[in-house]
């Protein structure tokens, strides 16, 4: 049976200067799917989106919606014609409750319309088998809280046709699957659901169909059941893709970093670090796993020198380097690299070319009031040529770069350092398959050279194919330290839950650590 076509969009075409986003792209979404959007970053797939949800207009082409014509112009118009984006960053009040959140847009007397529009939103609820406590501010929310309450606020303004931006990305396992089944109740009832998406795994579970796109250009739709994850890959990419993690053998060598008992306080004397405690090793990697806001950010910054410790010790190599600032630690002789998640906010000046952000971690250490800028030049081409830097030349600014290759500079310009800690947040976000997987082997060169990786990762797949041992948090506490070989990625998920790993039985296998 035929099903209505709720989107159609024909050769659609967008323009940004001289970069060609969008050429000539043609989807179609149908009541009752679920489409995945796949394709390498800078594919052109927010730009697609952005189209339908009234953000950026074609230049030229072709949108019917419903089967009609259309030119969206705002995001208030792709409303009205039922449209509806969850974007991966939430525009919600943290202040507000879920359902005050729900009603910002809508004007009427405020007690009796806010009588009958939380009846409404009940009734929304109750059609698509969501359950929410209306009455709980955002702030006091978990993560897929705040993303079902974005999910009922599309709903409840009429959306059929739902867009998610990478939904799953700071979601645990069971967190996904709760939202997966919510999708589907929602193609159920007739809605519409557009996907972006990295992980290949979860396209394979959740989609229907799936449109490829490669350098602005769709490749080609699928159906999801007559695929596999190889094939989808190598139309992303263009090429074969060897998507296997080997993790090299552990020789674990001499303790490099031990923390105990580590406390830090956050704003309004909020504890983001709770009496944390691990030890790292030389030419291991040491993986960090937990929902976003769980600690990970405080734990590098604390180590590097960057959040202020209320107690506990760091000991690197034996010395305490509590109350030291990053210049102290580097005056110290001491060899760490620190690749931040805020890449342009921390790691590098976005107005800056790849010359001089070689130059700020070293140029204090030379003699003279001149600054010698030929080691930085070298430095910064043989980054460029090691990672496959995309940049018009060294001399570029930073901020013209996309955000893989801004990643990739930063990345490079660490290791390059021969550091023997290498703390890396969120290393290949933002980066495509390929380059991912150069990172990985990147981080695996630099174990075997006896570097020891603090990883914070999010893709837990990656997180127990890559890392030796996985640190898991939960509300800045330790839930479990345990060997990646010996516990699942549904375990992992209950320790990001809060659940001890001495409560877990089937997901935790005894291995010798």
């Amino acid at each position: 049976m035929n099903r209505p076509v709720y989107v159609e969009m024909k050769n659609i075409c967008k323009t940004f200067g001289v970069i060609r986003a969008n050429r000539n792209i043609n989807l179609s979404v149908t009541e009752g799917e679920i489409h995945a959007l796949l394709g390498e970053n800078g594919a052109g797939k927010s730009t697609l989106v952005n189209m339908i949800s009234g953000i950026y207009t074609p230049d030229s082409g072709s949108i019917a919606i419903h089967g009609k014509p259309v030119r969206i112009h705002s995001p208030r118009h792709a409303i009205e014609l039922g449209i509806g984006m969850i974007h991966q960053h939430f525009k919600l009040v943290d202040v507000l409750s879920a359902a005050e959140n729900i009603l910002l847009a809508e004007e009427g007397p405020p007690l009796l319309f806010r009588k009958k529009a939380t009846e409404k939103i009940r009734k929304v609820m109750e059609k698509y088998e969501m359950e929410m406590d209306l009455s709980k501010k955002i702030e006091e929310m978990a993560v897929s809280e705040k993303q079902n309450v974005e999910i009922l606020k599309v709903l409840y303004r009429g959306a059929k046709i739902l867009i998610l931006d990478e939904p799953t990305a700071v979601l645990t396992p069971q967190e996904t699957d709760k939202l997966f089944g919510i999708l589907r109740n929602l193609v159920k009832k007739g809605c519409a659901v557009i996907i972006i998406t990295h992980k290949l795994n979860e396209v394979m579970a959740i989609s229907d169909r799936v449109t490829v796109l490669r350098q602005g250009e769709s490749v080609c739709t699928l159906e999801t059941k007559n695929t596999n994850i190889r094939q989808l890959t190598e139309l992303m990419v263009g090429k074969p893709v060897d998507l296997s993690i080997v993790r090299c053998p552990a020789e674990k060598g001499k303790l490099l970093l031990s923390v105990h008992h580590l406390s830090a306080l956050g704003e309004h004397g909020v504890r983001v670090l709770d009496d944390i405690s691990f030890d790292l090793y030389e030419g291991e990697i040491l993986g960090v796993a937990g929902v976003a806001g769980s600690g990970q950010k405080e734990i590098c910054e604390t180590i590097s020198g960057l959040y202020p410790v209320e107690k506990g010790e760091i000991l690197f190599q034996g010395e305490n380097i509590v109350g030291l600032t990053p210049r102290e630690i580097i005056k110290r002789g001491i060899s760490m690299s620190f690749i931040p998640e805020d890449r342009l906010g921390m790691g590098l000046v976005a107005s800056m070319d790849m010359i001089d952000n070689m130059l700020l971690k070293e140029y204090v250490n030379q003699p003279g009031v001149s600054v010698d800028r030929r080691f930085a030049r070298e430095k910064a081409v043989r980054v460029r040529d090691r990672l496959d830097i995309q940049t018009p030349g060294i001399g570029t600014p930073i901020r013209k770069l996309s955000g893989g290759n801004i990643q990739k500079v930063l990345l490079g310009r660490e290791i390059d350092a021969k550091p023997s800690l290498l703390i890396t947040a969120y290393p290949v976000r933002g980066l495509d398959i390929g380059a991912s997987y150069n990172i990985y082997d990147l981080l695996q060169e630099q174990k075997q050279k006896g570097v020891g990786v603090l990883y914070i990762g999010e893709d837990l797949d990656v997180l127990l194919e890559l890392c030796d041992r996985i640190m898991v948090l939960c509300n800045g506490k330790v839930t479990g330290i345990t060997d990646s070989r010996c516990i699942t990625k549904e375990g992992l998920g209950l320790l990001m839950a809060g659940e001890s790993i001495t409560a877990l039985t089937e997901e935790v296998t005894p291995c010798k650590l």
